[in-house]
């Protein structure tokens, strides 16, 4: 079989007939891993599952696992937490090193009342980040007990999720 040096001739499936190559659309989207480390494995527990409402899965002495909103992230404990870098966006010092999720507009905003029911204390907002611009988002950071970052945005126009004509 000669190889097609990417001048594909699809099949009803869009899969090259020469090469093999599938350009058919991607598949469901599948649940992210993020593994990260905290100094207190009980203490991460307590936060995932009590403060951000995440189902546990199974627990040992050197890492946890949680339902992240449908994603799986994992707690490793580690002796000593690494330092966490600032980075400046929008007039505002940010945590270089976070993760968190992209809400839907009501949703963001009763997880926002709910961190303010519970006393939580932001790191960074809540507030709308790039206001009357293309992209602009509300946001928010906290942080769990081991010092690590987490964001929680919305976008009113979903579409400046990854839009990349604003700056």
């Amino acid at each position: 079989m000669s190889q097609c040096q990417r001048q594909c001739d699809w099949d009803e499936a869009e899969v090259c007939r020469v090469c093999g190559i599938d350009y058919s659309p991607p598949k469901a989207l599948r649940p992210f891993h993020l593994a990260f480390p905290v100094d207190d494995i009980d203490a991460a527990y307590d936060f995932y599952v009590d403060i951000l409402g995440c189902a546990p899965g199974r627990k040992k002495e050197e890492s946890c696992v949680f339902n992240f909103h449908g994603h799986q992230i994992v707690t490793h404990r580690v002796s000593e937490m690494p330092s966490i870098l600032t980075n400046p966006v929008d007039g505002k010092t940010v945590p270089a090193m976070h993760f968190g999720l992209v809400l839907e507009w009501d949703d963001w905003h009763m997880m926002k009342a709910k961190f303010e029911s519970m006393g939580l204390e932001f790191v960074l907002g809540p507030y709308l980040r790039y206001e009357g611009q293309p992209g602009a988002q509300a946001t928010m950071f906290i942080q769990d007990p081991a010092g690590n970052h987490l964001e929680f945005k919305s976008f009113k126009d979903e579409s400046g999720i990854f839009d990349s004509k604003w700056k």
